[in-house]
């Protein structure tokens, strides 16, 4: 069982943004699993959500309140319990939330946005939630966001979270993003919530849209087990109290979205390091692919192999685990054109052992591993990021619901 990191500083928090967290019991004992975000002007939002045909209740509510109203002022996320797979009273449950929160808070209803994560199939305890819910507002300040990171921790053993700061000439915002997640981690979201703030000003289709692409590249990036979440959400909060604004002309767009790039990418490989039982951080990078669709499909396939990922916990440089997952990708590949490079050390060389097996085995006790993959087709390239798979993950699962 891995220690939980201490944080070494609390990351910047924008302006206009106050946190709270508060210990509800919704399944864990002496620890906070309630928390608050709340912005204290009007702000757009922006959302990503799971693609599980089987979505939660709060994620039904989010992208309906997302997509008609596209603001919002409070995100009330707990842990221990998805809210999924619990019907119509789910939804009530999440509606009675939103109402009784924004009552408290002297905002509409519509403005809040609720998130679960934790265990599926079991209704909230509501009676212990709506306490939580009252306590909330009272505990608001500037300087919780790393409480908030902790409380929506379930099988996580840190905090995520990180900032950043956008320079517009002589002006600058922040960006902060909060996170969780180790299981149930997969392409397209994964048991996975992340929740990001800006003080700079951005209308909510323009934040969609570079929201949409930086997930791609980070978080749907990303594999620990390849189980899909009913409850992942990605939300992009922009309130605009710095006085900064950005529009799709301005030409610190691209530096937002580099800004935001970073705080995805920080908090994905985040996951990748916390994957449950998790020992080595694994990048899987496929390049001289035909197209970029090509390229990421390839690295999914390869970062996702059961056979790899085991074989990376026992140490072993198992390239043919690897060449079987590139034929079964649904990649044109060419055997003959195929080139592996392990940690630096090239183990394949068209299709073939250079005999470096031995050489390469030796890196096997580092806890960062590179693939690097040619599949001599073309110019595109995709990095994806995964992690082994051990004993301590089969354990962890095994005991979720004790």
């Amino acid at each position: 069982m891995k220690k939980q990191r201490k944080q070494k500083c609390l990351p910047e928090a924008p302006e206009g943004y106050l946190f709270a967290a508060t210990s509800a019991g919704i399944k864990y004992k002496d620890r906070e699993d309630l928390a608050l975000i709340y912005s204290v002007r009007d702000a757009n939002v922006a959302g990503v959500f799971t693609n599980n045909r089987i979505k939660s209740a709060p994620v039904l509510l989010d992208i309906r309140r997302t997509r008609r109203y596209g603001t919002c002022r409070a995100i009330i996320v707990n842990s221990g319990n998805a809210n999924a797979c619990t019907g119509t009273q789910g939804m009530a449950d999440a509606k009675r939330i939103s109402r009784e929160l924004a009552l408290r808070l002297d905002i509409h209803e519509r403005e809040v946005l609720p998130s679960s994560t934790g265990v599926i199939g079991t209704p909230l305890p509501m009676d212990r939630f709506l306490r939580g819910v009252k306590e909330l507002p009272l505990k608001l300040d500037n300087k919780g966001a790393l409480d908030v990171a902790r409380a929506i921790m379930t099988t996580d053993t840190f905090p995520k979270i990180t900032s950043r700061s956008v320079h517009l000439g002589k002006r600058r915002g922040v960006i902060l993003g909060i996170a969780k997640g180790a299981g149930m981690i997969a392409p397209d979201l994964a048991t996975m919530l992340c929740f990001i703030l800006t003080d700079l000003n951005l209308e909510s289709r323009t934040m969609k849209d570079i929201l949409t692409d930086v997930v791609d590249v980070t978080f749907n990036s990303i594999t620990i087990d390849g189980d899909m979440s009913t409850n992942d959400t990605v939300l992009l909060l922009s309130n605009g109290a710095s006085g900064n604004t950005i529009d799709r002309q301005s030409r610190y767009l691209r530096t937002f979205r580099d800004a935001l790039f970073d705080v995805c990418h920080e908090l994905s490989t985040m996951i990748v390091r916390d994957g449950e039982g998790a020992t080595k951080s694994v990048t899987v990078y496929v390049r001289d692919a035909k197209n970029k669709r090509d390229a990421k499909l390839a690295a999914g396939t390869v970062a996702g192999s059961l056979l790899v990922k085991t074989a990376l916990y026992g140490g072993e440089v198992n390239w043919g685990r690897i060449m079987a997952s590139l034929g079964r990708s649904g990649v044109p590949v060419k055997e003959n054109l195929t080139d592996i490079v392990f940690n630096g050390i090239r183990i394949v060389k068209e299709g073939m052992s250079t005999g470096m097996e031995k050489k390469a085995s030796l890196t096997m006790k580092n806890k960062d591993i590179t693939i690097e993959i040619s599949l001599g087709m073309g110019g595109s390239s995709w990095r994806y990021y995964t992690c082994d798979l051990t004993d301590e993950y089969i354990r962890i699962n095994a005991e979720y619901l004790s």
